[in-house]
């Protein structure tokens, strides 16, 4: 019984990419800006070899990795997270999702507003936490919807959860998601409640990505086609809007994430469990939160040699990521990096070392020939390259 964990570690990029100019992310190493703080300490992924992954030039290298290696260069255009995740699982973005870095067209406001009833405040890039402080006691006092977006392709919509029942501003993210296509269709539409009294608000664990769906089929609908177990844990059933799913499984953060997935390791199934770990770019990431990047990317080194602990004879782990996010660069954004790819399993060679891939669908490929389902449908797989 065949079994793949696909964990990525949202937004942790492993240094810039040669185009990274183009996006205003030059310089950017999100993992050296953890390890730079002095406090790193994932010795199980050290022992996997990932200061050994090409370009990396800080951290102890090891004579032998336990662990085959590769640096994954995004071949899509963007840095966004459903751009990344899709090109993991085989969809190669040929232009970037449309960006509003001046608010949403009048024309879109005006058909949101007039659909919902209710009026927008603020239509701007903003970060999370600071547009619910400015703007969360009028929408209270007026019942208007907070909608903003930043430099990735999102239109987010907050709401205390007090005043605006969850299951309805999930209503009005998918009238949002009807309104936005063609020129508009930005990836990602996402409900992002809060609650709390001014000026103390907090957001909530209740948020929701409505994703516009896969142009084209992606890994996952390939193996559910072939009756294999798709299960999805954490964002990913949203990126991928619910398409090639055969189980979803929410989560409330990292910790419980990966407390999930090792629990998923002990029961039978057949396929793959894919892992979206957003903690690293929601909380830390975007809020330039350095420190607390840096704990949970110790703590999920813990959890990780558990599930490894819990790994059977035919089981392949594969850590990667979709995007950068340097909290220590001016912007709170995105950034443009390389990101890691780890595989390991008692059928893994151990010190294989692919240099840098081309795409981050090499690992669609690879999965799906470990399945049998086809070799290099998306690009080119590196199966024979690590498989004992």
């Amino acid at each position: 019984m065949k079994r793949v964990f696909l964990i990525v570690l949202d937004s942790v990029g492993i240094g810039e990419m040669p185009d990274a100019a183009n996006y205003g992310d030059e310089g950017s190493n999100t993992l050296k800006a953890c390890f730079n703080t002095g406090k790193l300490d994932i010795p199980f992924m050290k022992e996997l070899g990932i200061f050994n992954i090409d370009g990396i030039d800080y951290g102890e290298k090891i004579q032998n990795p336990k662990a085959s290696l590769a640096r994954m260069k995004e071949k899509s255009k963007g840095k966004d997270t459903t751009t990344g995740h899709w090109e993991i699982a085989g969809i190669t973005s040929e232009k970037p999702m449309p960006t509003f870095p001046n608010g949403f067209p009048n024309e879109i406001i005006e058909k949101f507003e007039k659909a919902t009833g209710r009026k927008v405040l603020c239509n701007k890039p903003y970060s999370g936490t600071k547009v619910i402080e400015d703007y969360g006691k009028e929408s209270i006092e007026t019942g208007a919807l907070i909608v903003y977006t930043s430099a990735d392709s999102v239109f987010q919509i907050a709401a205390h959860e007090a005043y605006v029942p969850i299951e309805k501003l999930y209503d009005y993210c998918k009238i949002a998601r009807n309104i936005l296509t063609g020129d508009y269709a930005v990836g990602r539409v996402i409900a992002r409640p809060f609650i709390g009294e001014y000026p103390n608000y907090k957001r909530t664990t209740n948020r929701h990505d409505f994703s516009l769906k896969p142009p084209s089929s992606t890994m996952l609908d390939k193996m559910k086609e072939n009756n294999l177990d798709v299960i999805a844990v954490g964002k990913i059933n949203d990126i991928f809007a619910g398409c090639g799913i055969t189980e979803a499984i929410k989560t409330t953060g990292n910790i419980d994430g990966m407390n999930k997935t090792i629990e998923i390791s002990k029961k039978d199934f057949e396929g793959l469990c894919f892992v979206n770990l957003v903690d690293f770019d929601m909380l830390y990431g975007h809020r330039n939160d350095v420190e607390g990047y840096t704990k949970a990317l110790n703590e999920f080194d813990k959890q990780l040699r558990i599930l490894n602990e819990n790994l059977r004879d035919e089981d392949i782990v594969i850590i990667t990521a979709d995007h950068g996010c340097d909290p220590t660069t001016a912007s709170t954004d995105h950034s443009r990096e390389y990101t890691p790819m780890i595989a390991f399993g008692h059928k893994i060679k151990e010190g294989v070392n692919l240099g840098t891939r081309n795409s981050f669908s090499d690992i669609a490929d690879t999965i799906l020939e470990y399945f049998n389902l086809g070799k290099n449908l998306y690009s080119k797989s590196f199966l024979d390259d690590i498989a004992k």
